[in-house]
């Protein structure tokens, strides 16, 4: 018996508002064998779907929770995925006959079984250089999950400052509702397009970088540290979150249009 169903029963009083309950209540959390407690209803709830966070997962395990999650809800996310993994979860998608986007230069995969259709908000999504576009792509499958449309723009860095203000422009005419800045090195290009924008920004700090302040430490610092206000962080290389922000950002927008 589906939620819809459940529903409607409850409206003609068949069943009686306890029972409804405790049947609703199968919607919230499916144990996959003794190892995985996924929360199905993460969708429904608040519009984010299941993710997978695959790097530290046995492939048979990533396998399991794919299926079941797919049984019960119509996409899964399946984030950094080992590099000697990545040809064995594409065969088993192909196995299961679903639809799968890929993000260039990632290893997150996006599975679904019906169309996605795009009528949340929309997010724009640039990078300073191309190093950082793996991560950039992260959120865009977790936006696209959450039907929003995503506008790209890649390497666009404060090292061509002129390269930023087109793209400004075409997100702007786009009336994006979100815009995620993914920046490497000294993160400036956050705090930039934050000055000159009034639309909520979203900072990624990428682990591009070398020295004193490797590994998106000086990213991360410089962006916590911005004195330009609608400017929010979050943790180096984290796409998977700035996604989820930006499409909740998004998706609350329209509703409201």
């Amino acid at each position: 018996m589906n939620i819809q169903d459940i529903l409607e029963k409850l409206e003609k009083g068949k069943i009686s508002v306890k029972n409804a309950k405790n049947l609703l209540s199968l919607y919230s959390i499916e144990q996959v064998e003794n190892f995985a407690k996924i929360d199905i209803n993460r969708q429904k709830r608040r519009g984010i779907p299941e993710i997978i966070f695959a790097e530290t997962k046995e492939i048979d395990e990533i396998k399991k929770i794919v299926k079941k999650t797919l049984e019960k809800t119509n996409s899964v996310i399946i984030s950094r995925i080992r590099k000697e993994d990545y040809s064995k979860i594409m065969t088993f998608a192909k196995k299961l006959k679903v639809k799968i986007k890929t993000g260039k230069n990632s290893s997150s995969i996006l599975l679904f079984k019906k169309p996605i259709k795009f009528q949340g908000g929309k997010v724009g999504i640039i990078t300073a250089g191309t190093s950082d576009i793996g991560v950039a792509e992260e959120s865009r499958l977790v936006c696209e999950a959450m039907n929003c449309k995503c506008i790209t723009s890649y390497d666009v860095g404060v090292a061509g400052i002129q390269r930023i203000f087109p793209v400004l422009k075409e997100l702007i005419k786009e009336d994006v509702d979100c815009i995620i800045v993914a920046a490497g090195m000294e993160g400036a290009l956050a705090t930039l397009v934050s000055s000159m924008v009034d639309i909520p920004i979203i900072g990624i700090p990428t682990s591009v970088g070398y020295g004193y302040g490797e590994k998106g430490i000086a990213a991360l610092a410089s962006m916590l540290q911005s004195c330009s206000l609608g400017l929010s962080v979050v943790n180096i290389d984290n796409g998977i979150a700035a996604g989820g922000i930006a499409a909740n950002i998004a998706n609350r927008s329209i509703r409201k249009k």
